[in-house]
């Protein structure tokens, strides 16, 4: 089972400290409950809904064989995974590292994956399920995100947990707004990058998203000065408890 796949990893990786943990982590409870909106039947196209899942997380796994063989595969994954040996990196940022891969790159590619053939033979009605069945599950990640700042994040810093109970529902608030606006960007890019008929140019642009991410990621992990990470201004990001530690040197409040 997908999950349980999921749970083995981060039980072992947390047992020697690697921190590869905290996004996978995240990433399980996201799956989790991804899959029961699914057996609930919360899109138009289930099926198509749990493909989407199941290939999503193939991207996943691909990247980790990749690395754990002879660190190759995707270069934001080889950045974020060598990143995760960082101990005194801040668990926002070992957590958006993986989200920046995972969301910025792969999605971009199974979305391209996904519809690349299909899209121009689906009706206008078709096309637009297929959209609502996407922005669906920005739902799932808002009613998970509460559980992953509770049960990932926190219990690596108290003041974590002092600082939710400060701000109440805005932090959580705030993150799913980031997150909804990025995934928004990335349909579109999707979109573009399947609309190439020429195969130089469609294998090109995706190999462009791919470093578009990784670029991400260097900014992620170091420069912060202007950065837009998730489509919003650094003044957003500071009021989320997400990026409370992303600076030892400095304390963010609400």
């Amino acid at each position: 089972m997908l999950t349980q796949r999921m749970t083995t990893l981060v039980e072992q990786w947390t047992a020697v400290g690697d921190r590869r943990s905290i996004f996978l982590a995240c990433y399980q409870r996201m799956t989790e409950n991804m899959l029961s909106a699914v057996v609930h039947h919360d899109f138009f196209d289930p099926d198509w809904v749990a493909h989407l899942i199941g290939s999503f997380a193939d991207y996943y796994f691909a990247a980790l064989a990749a690395w754990e063989r002879d660190q190759s595969g995707p270069a934001v994954w080889q950045y974020t995974f060598t990143y995760a040996n960082r101990q005194n990196a801040s668990v926002a940022q070992h957590l958006l590292l993986g989200v920046n891969a995972h969301i910025n790159c792969d999605l971009v590619l199974v979305l391209d994956d996904l519809l690349h053939q299909e899209w121009p033979l689906l009706s206008a009605e078709q096309q637009r399920q297929r959209h609502a069945d996407y922005l669906a599950v920005n739902r799932v990640i808002e009613q998970t995100i509460d559980r992953v700042q509770d049960e990932v994040i926190a219990p690596y810093s108290a003041t974590l947990q002092l600082l939710d109970a400060v701000c109440g529902p805005f932090d959580e608030w705030c993150t799913a707004r980031l997150i909804r606006n990025r995934r928004n960007d990335v349909w579109r890019q999707a979109l573009a990058v399947m609309s190439l008929n020429d195969q130089e140019e469609h294998l090109t642009a995706r190999h462009q998203v791919d470093r578009l991410a990784l670029a991400r990621a260097y900014l992620l992990s170091g420069n912060l000065t202007e950065v837009r990470s998730f489509g919003y201004p650094l003044r957003w990001l500071k009021r989320l408890r997400l990026l409370q530690a992303i600076n030892t040197t400095r304390r963010y409040v609400c």
